[in-house]
């Protein structure tokens, strides 16, 4: 007996570069909006973060020690100490030079006797002491817009005087389509929730009752959902996505994961994640984090780790592989291809690709191994 007409079928499997490049046409950068940057950490710059000011704004100690005049103790020296009258004045670290001085002796080169001061070391001008500017100038780009705000730029901002930044950070919502969103058996939506979160994004896992719901609820930038991609009896995602907007590619060159789709509602990017672990995750970590970069103008992305393998990895040419690998002695020994185990995900250490337009790669080849979120 032949297969129902209605089920979802896919015709071809998208090489990678054209669903790049038709996720690019399809989907934008999301609004940019102005928060404060301790608000901001993680998310996206949408515009240059510039200094708004000199730091410091005048010259001050650059350590504990003695203010000078550098010209009145250019001859100074242990067996020829220079008396000094009025005496130095004391300063800490970080203090604004006195009036009339340029440099900084330490402690131990200035001694209080009952005649006055006396210097025991000569001093450079400036020696000692942090300029105008030195640590930030006036106008200097901090972080560039496309980088990721990171926690020790928000310390370097403040002191900059930089109140406000500009972010674009992507609402994604995540609905799981074959299992009840946040019930036991839901293990994907938590997984791909922090994956969203570690790209800059805002990750919302979904309360609707139905994938239609979710996918037209516009409270939500992009929405990703999971599950009801390939085509069995009970398989609809796309189908529902093709009802309420449009399926621009069901079928991508990548293994696992070769049921996902992508489309839009209203203006809204929608991925559909197949239903098994491997699956979801290869297609998330290959192409959904690519559809997250695009809306939210990342252009700073995490290098991985360059390793030998200690195996060599066969693939089938056309389609992008996605391959668990786990450390062995000074490489790494790939786990599996095409339908992954589940304790490969376990003991693997980080992931590799393996492009299309290759038939694997050879032992001691060196690979970029990603981490996984």
């Amino acid at each position: 007996m032949n297969p129902p007409e209605t089920l979802q079928r896919i015709t071809r499997l998208a090489p990678l570069a054209e669903i790049v490049a038709r996720l690019n046409d399809a989907a934008a950068p999301v609004a940019a909006r102005n928060v404060e940057p301790v608000a901001a950490v993680g998310s996206i710059l949408a515009a240059d973060a510039m200094a708004a000011k000199d730091v410091p704004a005048s010259a001050c100690a650059l350590r504990d020690g003695w203010a000078v005049a550098s010209e009145r103790v250019i001859d100074a020296g242990p067996y020829a100490p220079a008396p000094l009258d009025p005496a130095p004045i004391w300063v800490e670290a970080s203090q604004p030079m006195p009036s009339g001085t340029d440099a900084v002796l330490p402690v131990d080169a200035v001694a209080m006797t009952r005649t006055g001061a006396e210097v025991h070391a000569a001093a450079a001008p400036g020696e000692g002491v942090m300029v105008v500017g030195a640590d930030i100038a006036n106008g200097t780009v901090l972080r560039r817009a496309g980088q990721v705000l990171r926690p020790s730029d928000v310390a370097v901002l403040a002191a900059a005087g930089i109140r406000s930044v500009s972010v674009r950070s992507p609402r994604v919502k995540i609905f799981s389509v074959t299992v009840p969103t946040r019930s036991r058996e839901d293990t994907l939506s938590p997984l791909i929730a922090r994956a969203v979160e570690a790209e800059g994004c805002i990750a919302q896992v979904a309360q609707a009752s139905t994938l239609e719901a979710a996918l037209t609820d516009r409270a939500s930038d992009i929405v990703i959902g999971i599950g009801s991609t390939g085509t069995g009896k009970r398989d609809a995602a796309v189908k529902t996505l093709a009802r309420v907007g449009k399926v621009e590619l069901h079928g991508f060159g990548i293994t696992p994961g070769e049921t996902a789709a992508f489309g839009t509602v209203d203006g809204r990017a929608v991925l559909l994640l197949p239903g098994r672990l491997d699956a979801a995750l290869a297609a998330f970590l290959i192409v959904g984090s690519q559809l997250l970069a695009r809306c939210s103008g990342k252009t700073e992305f995490s290098a991985g780790v360059l390793l030998p393998l200690t195996k060599k990895v066969t693939s089938t040419v056309g389609l992008a592989e996605f391959v668990p690998v786990r450390r062995a002695g000074s490489g790494i020994e790939p786990l599996g291809s095409g339908i992954l185990s589940l304790q490969s995900f376990a003991q693997a250490d980080g992931w590799v690709l393996v492009p299309p337009e290759s038939e694997g790669m050879a032992a001691s080849a060196v690979v970029e191994m990603r981490a996984f979120p």
